[in-house]
């Protein structure tokens, strides 16, 4: 009990006011509105949208549904809130993406029926369906299906403006961040679609939410700021989204706003590209899995149509200072290093206790990750997936670094910084550390890790070094593990207790480096383990484990080629 209250006061203390009072209103503020008949005048703008279709199909028949790698019928009422299916699964079922997914014109019969069946099904505020979140994904594409469709469903219509009204009263304001970015643009797109006297109400409210949360979630480096490669991802395709809606809608409203939203999304272009490996996929910092967000080359093929430019990435280093994350490039050879805090003080949700993690490829094959995220939810599962070990980093006193627990939630935190970036004609080398550990444990546990990366034509060389806060204890106790987690597609071979040997399992995207081997000062230890790409989704991989026996390490990551 003591330590539950201790968690919940070093989480909640970091909260902005809104978030509490508004978790608290919203406990007894439902929202209030009208019945279906009430809106059966509503009428619609004559413009058509013209985003790409890029997400795979996911309605599989009339009643058969497939997300997160589950496939379940959804074909009575119930259904849709079956308490035995996953909470996400259900929301991503009220979505409704599959409206614009690859080739939605030829599901457009099943598409009016689920929509009536939606309708009918899910009385208002009541279930998932109604709850903000999923409310504003389906609000977008109910919006964007409506509008490519010849002749009027003015029963949809007429569901659209009761959703939205809906919506605009119980705005996220408890939990902000990316929810409540999802609810402005929500409500700017049916402010856009709808001729209603609510019309520009709905427009005006959503516009003024973005042009303020624009500002606070996109960093002067381009990042979106609760520093998940995935969530950056959907975050820009929102703003591409309402670049392309201001143009088709020709709505001088949003026309108003165009300059900002450009100048963003150019920057978090040169973001994402920075954040990507160059198998053209994101990084696994934070939550963070393939499959949810847009993929990374529809993002920059559409800011392309949009003719949206960005400052392409270069060889060297690349140091993104707001958001905490530096890329190492070195001809064929990629790092990423998070050296940042763990997100906004007020909305680490989205956490992992990750801090001076790294991932590393060549050419298109990871080779180090990070151990990726198949789970949202309250879990042992799920929590395992946030704790320093699933990362390649390392842990102090078996202890994260950040406090992570629950599903979302993060009670003291490390706060990292950048100490130095340096380069020559041969070698790039970044130092950083972290002063989670010197907030843990006992007086005498506690301390900084500090970590540099030095890359050269041959080899990568990692030293990490605690640095305790006491002078009086014994440095020659040291309770540090240093993790590297391997992509599924790299073996290994153990050497000796403190030489293996890398082998890439790979044909097609390496073709002259087969092996590498990694030094250590320590002896090795081999563990089973699982990298998670997709949400659903596990498969085995390997990692190391090597205990420190002093305050500080040198691993080598030696280079072989084939020749």
């Amino acid at each position: 009990m003591l330590n539950k209250a201790y968690l919940y006061y070093h989480t909640i203390k970091y909260l902005q006011w809104q978030q509490i009072f508004y978790r608290i209103y919203y406990r007894f503020k439902r929202p209030n509105i009208k019945p279906l008949e009430y809106y059966k005048q509503v009428d619609s703008q004559e413009w058509r949208w013209e985003g790409p279709e890029f997400l795979e199909p996911s309605m599989l028949d009339a009643n058969t549904f497939g997300f997160l790698n589950e496939t379940h019928t959804i074909s009575t009422t119930s259904d849709w809130n079956n308490p035995t299916l996953a909470k996400l699964w259900l929301y991503n079922l009220h979505y409704f993406d599959d409206l614009n997914a690859r080739d939605s014109q030829t599901r457009y019969n099943q598409h009016e029926v689920l929509i009536k069946r939606w309708i009918n099904e899910n009385p208002a505020c009541s279930g998932n369906g109604w709850e903000p979140y999923p409310l504003s994904l389906r609000i977008v594409n109910w919006v964007k299906w409506l509008s490519k469709q010849e002749r009027k469903n003015e029963t949809a219509d007429a569901s659209l403006q009761q959703q939205t009204e809906a919506l605009g009263q119980q705005l996220e304001y408890h939990i902000l961040g990316n929810h409540l970015f999802a609810n402005a643009k929500a409500l700017v797109f049916a402010g856009a679609y709808l001729k209603t006297p609510q019309t520009e109400r709905f427009l005006d409210k959503g516009l003024k939410i973005l042009e303020q949360q624009t500002k606070e979630q996109f960093l002067s480096d381009g990042g979106h700021f609760e520093l998940s490669p995935m969530y950056h991802c959907i975050l820009l395709n929102d703003l591409l989204e309402l670049i392309e809606l201001s143009y088709i809608s020709g709505n001088a409203k949003l026309n108003a706003h165009l300059d900002q939203w450009t100048a963003v999304a150019s920057k978090a272009l040169t973001y994402l590209e920075g954040m990507t490996h160059p198998d053209g996929d994101i990084s696994f910092f934070n939550d963070a899995a393939f499959g949810i967000a847009p993929p990374v080359e529809h993002i920059f093929s559409f800011a392309k149509r949009l003719g949206i430019t960005h400052q392409p990435i270069e060889q060297g280093i690349t140091t993104f200072e707001q958001s905490g994350y530096s890329r190492l490039q070195k001809d064929d050879r990629i790092i990423l290093l998070d050296h940042g805090n763990v997100g906004p003080d007020y909305l680490p949700g989205h956490a992992h206790a990750d801090t001076l993690s790294f991932e590393y490829s060549y050419k298109q094959q990871r080779i180090i990750v990070n151990s990726g995220t198949s789970m949202y939810g309250a879990g042992k599962e799920r929590l395992r997936q946030r704790q320093t070990p699933a990362h390649s980093t390392v842990e102090f006193n078996q202890q994260s670094s950040s406090e992570v627990w629950d599903g979302f939630r993060v009670a003291k935190r490390a706060y990292g910084r950048l100490i130095n970036a340096s380069s020559s004609n041969e070698s790039f080398s970044l130092k950083a550390s972290h002063n989670g550990y010197k907030q843990l444990g006992n007086q005498n546990e506690r301390g900084e890790h500090q970590r540099t990366l030095t890359l050269d034509e041959h080899a990568l060389i990692i030293e990490d070094i605690f640095k305790r806060s006491s002078k009086k204890v014994d440095k020659k106790t040291c309770e540090g593990t240093i993790y590297f987690h391997f992509h599924p597609e790299v073996k290994i071979e153990k050497l000796n207790p403190h030489l293996v040997k890398l082998v890439i399992d790979s044909d097609t995207r390496v073709s002259n480096q087969k092996s590498m081997l990694i030094k250590t000062e320590d002896m090795i230890k081999v563990k089973e383990g699982t990298w998670h790409p997709y949400f659903g989704m596990s498969i085995p991989n390997k990692s190391i484990a090597v205990k420190m026996s002093k305050n500080s390490h040198i691993t080598v990551i030696e280079f072989e080629s084939e020749n």
